[in-house]
C-alpha cells in the first residue's frame, strides 16, 4: 500500500516536471536566484519607507527593483511560450494522426496498432494535454513578485503623484511647453522617449486628485492630441473627455465643458455622471443668462475675479507674493541678475582670514555680492571627500523637515523636497577636518555649529524662498540647541547640476549655480544680531541632473569677540 502511494506520488511529481518542461524550470530557478540575490542586496542595505520621489539617491535603486521584475516577466513569457509549443506539438500530432484516418477510416482503424495509439491519444494524451492546458504558469512568477515586495524598493501611489507634481513645478518654473515636455525636450534638449496619451493622461489625473484643474486641463488635452496618431491607442478618449470636462468647468468655463460633455455623451449615451453633469451645466447657464437679463444689459463686460492670489492672514514666513514668485521663477531660468553697477566692483583673489593655516594655503575667493557680503569659495572640498560624505550619508537619508515658526517643532512641508542626513565630527577625521576648513574660511567657531547637514534634491527637488535665521516672532527656534541664531550659512556644492538647481536671493536678483567643490557663505545676522531680510534664498528645482549639497549653520554663542557688535546701531552695512 505505502509503495503504491510512493509510485503515485513519484508519477505525480513527473508529470507535473514533465508539464513544465526545461524552460519553465529553468525559469523559476533563474527567478529563485533572483529573489536570492534581492534578499542579499536588502541585507546589505538600510530600507527607507515611501517618499522615493524626494531623493534622487533613493530612485537609483528603483532600477534595480525594475531590472528584477524585467528578468522574472521575460522568464514567465519564456515559460508561456513553452507551454505554448508543446500545446502547437500536440496539435500537429494529432492533426497528422487524424488526416491520416480520414483518408480511410476503416483501413486505419482496422490496423490494431492504430486502434490502440487513437484510444491512447483521447485518454492518457488528452488527460495530459488538459493538464497542461489548465496548469497556471504565471502562478509562482506572481508569487515571486510579492516575496520582491519585502525586499526590494517599490514606489507608492505617493511617490507617483510626488513624481508628477514635480513635473508640474518644472513646467512652471521653467516655461516649459507641455507638447515639447510630451516629447522628452527639456529647454530645447531631447533628453527621454516621447510620452505616450495614457501618459499624458496620468498626469492629468495626479494633477485632478491635488485639485489641480490648470494642469489638469493642460495635460488632459495633449493627451488627446496625442490620442490623434496614436497606433496602439494607451487611453481612451472618453476617459479624457471626462477629465477634460470637469476640470474646464472647475476652471469657470461652463460652456465649454458642456460641449465636451455632450461630446462624451455621443461616444457613450448612458455615462452616469456625463448625464448628470449635462444636466448641471445647463442650468448653470440659464441661471447666467438670467442674471444678465436682471442686471441689465449695458453692453459692459463682466471683470472676471481673481482667485489665483491668496491673502494669508497667518503671517507664515514661507508664503510669498507674487512678485516675489515672478523674480524666483525668473532667477531660476537665469532671466535676472544684479545691475552692472554692482557687478563691476565684484573681485575675485587669494584670502587667508587671518588663519595661520590659509597664509600657506590660501583660498580662492570670488565675491558676488556686497550688502550682503555674499562669497563663492572654489575647490574647497575634493571629489574624495564627496564621495565619502556621500557614503555616510546615504544610509542615514530621511525626508527634510522644517522648522514650524510658531511651535518650533520639525515637520515635512511641501516647499521644501528632498532628502537630508546629519553628520557628527566624531563619526570621521575627514568630517571633522571639514568643519576645521569651514572655521579657516569663515573666522567663526565651530563649537556651537549645528552638525554637517547632507542633502540630496529628488525629482523637481527645491526649497522655496526661506530664512536661515528665526525672526523675532519664532521664539520657539532653536531653543533647545542653546547656542542663539544662525549667525551665518556655508553651503557646500558637492554636485555639478545639468540645469536648474540654482540657490537664488529674490531681493539681490541673484543666482548662485551649483559648481562641484565650490561653497557659498553668508551672514545671516548684522553685527547687532539683528536679521538681514535680504537674505532670505531658495533652492530652485532641478531641471535634469542630481543636486548634491551639504551645510553647516553657524550659531551666535562663542563668535562675541570674533565679530563683536559696532558701538553705533548698523543698518546693513557689513564688513568682512
Amino acid at each position: 500500500m505505502k509503495a503504491g502511494s510512493g509510485k503515485r506520488l513519484s508519477s505525480e511529481h513527473h508529470l507535473h516536471r514533465s508539464i513544465m518542461g526545461p524552460a519553465i524550470e529553468r525559469s523559476l530557478l533563474t527567478v529563485s536566484l533572483l529573489v536570492a540575490v534581492a534578499v542579499v542586496l536588502q541585507l546589505q542595505s538600510v530600507h527607507v519607507d515611501g517618499e522615493l520621489f524626494t531623493a534622487l539617491a533613493d530612485m537609483e535603486e528603483l532600477l534595480e527593483t525594475e531590472a528584477v521584475l524585467i528578468t522574472n516577466l521575460d522568464n514567465y513569457v519564456h515559460a508561456q511560450e513553452e507551454k505554448l509549443l508543446q500545446l502547437r506539438q500536440k496539435v500537429n500530432e494529432y492533426r497528422r494522426e487524424h488526416s491520416e484516418a480520414a483518408r480511410d477510416v476503416s483501413a486505419y482503424l482496422s490496423n490494431p496498432v492504430n486502434a490502440f495509439l487513437l484510444t491512447k491519444r483521447l485518454t492518457t494524451d488528452w488527460r495530459y494535454v488538459e493538464k497542461l492546458m489548465t496548469y497556471e504558469v504565471g502562478k509562482e512568477f506572481l508569487e515571486n513578485v510579492t516575496s520582491y515586495r519585502s525586499v526590494l524598493k517599490f514606489p507608492s501611489d505617493e511617490d507617483l503623484n510626488g513624481a508628477a507634481v514635480a513635473l508640474m513645478r518644472l513646467q512652471d518654473t521653467y516655461n516649459l511647453d507641455t507638447a515639447s515636455l510630451a516629447r522628452g525636450m527639456l529647454n530645447g534638449v531631447q533628453y527621454s522617449t516621447e510620452l505616450s496619451a495614457g501618459d499624458c493622461f496620468e498626469l492629468g489625473r495626479q494633477s485632478y486628485l491635488n485639485g489641480d484643474y490648470y494642469h489638469t486641463v493642460l495635460w488632459m488635452r495633449e493627451a488627446m492630441d496625442q490620442l490623434t496618431h496614436e497606433v496602439n491607442r494607451t487611453a481612451t478618449k472618453a476617459d479624457v473627455l471626462e477629465y477634460l470636462a470637469f476640470s474646464t468647468f472647475k476652471q469657470g468655463n461652463i460652456q465649454t465643458a458642456l460641449t465636451m460633455t455632450e461630446e462624451l455623451l455621443e461616444l457613450v449615451p448612458d455615462h452616469e455622471r456625463a448625464v448628470s453633469n449635462k444636466a448641471y451645466y445647463v442650468k448653470e447657464l440659464e441661471k447666467e443668462a438670467l442674471q444678465k437679463v436682471l442686471r441689465g444689459d449695458d453692453g459692459s463686460e463682466e471683470v472676471p475675479i481673481d482667485t489665483s492670489t491668496k491673502i494669508v492672514t497667518d503671517g507664515s514666513p514661507h508664503v510669498y507674493d507674487r512678485n516675489e514668485r515672478k523674480l524666483y521663477e525668473q532667477l531660476c531660468r537665469g532671466e535676472q541678475q544684479p545691475p552692472i553697477e554692482l557687478r563691476s566692483r565684484l573681485v575675485c583673489r587669494y584670502t587667508s582670514n587671518q588663519s595661520a593655516f590659509l597664509r600657506l594655503a590660501p583660498l580662492k575667493l570670488e565675491e558676488v555680492y556686497l550688502r550682503p557680503y555674499i562669497v563663492i569659495y572654489h575647490e574647497v572640498m575634493s571629489d574624495g571627500e564627496i564621495e565619502r560624505i556621500k557614503h555616510y550619508a546615504r544610509p542615514r537619508f530621511r525626508r527634510a523637515t522644517v522648522q514650524n515658526y510658531k511651535t518650533g517643532e520639525l515637520e515635512f512641508a511641501n516647499y521644501r523636497i528632498s532628502k537630508s542626513a546629519w553628520l557628527k565630527d566624531a563619526e570621521d577625521e575627514m568630517i571633522r577636518t571639514i568643519s576645521q576648513r569651514v572655521e579657516d574660511m569663515t573666522g567663526l567657531t565651530m563649537e556651537t555649529a549645528e552638525e554637517l547637514q547632507v542633502v540630496n534634491y529628488g525629482i523637481g527637488g527645491h526649497y522655496e524662498p526661506h530664512f536661515d535665521f528665526a525672526r523675532r516672532e519664532e521664539r520657539n527656534a532653536f531653543k533647545s540647541l542653546g547656542t542663539g541664531n544662525r549667525i551665518a550659512t556655508v553651503l557646500f556644492y558637492m554636485s555639478d547640476v545639468t540645469q536648474g538647481g540654482a540657490t537664488v536671493f529674490p531681493s539681490l536678483h541673484l543666482a548662485l549655480w551649483p559648481r562641484k567643490g565650490t561653497a557659498a557663505f553668508w551672514f545671516n545676522l548684522f553685527p547687532s544680531g539683528e536679521g538681514d531680510y535680504a537674505t532670505r534664498h531658495a533652492a530652485c528645482p532641478v531641471l535634469t541632473g542630481t543636486k548634491w549639497v551639504s551645510n553647516k549653520w553657524i550659531h551666535e554663542r562663542g563668535q562675541e569677540f570674533r565679530r563683536p557688535c559696532g558701538l553705533q546701531p548698523d543698518h546693513g552695512v557689513e564688513e568682512f
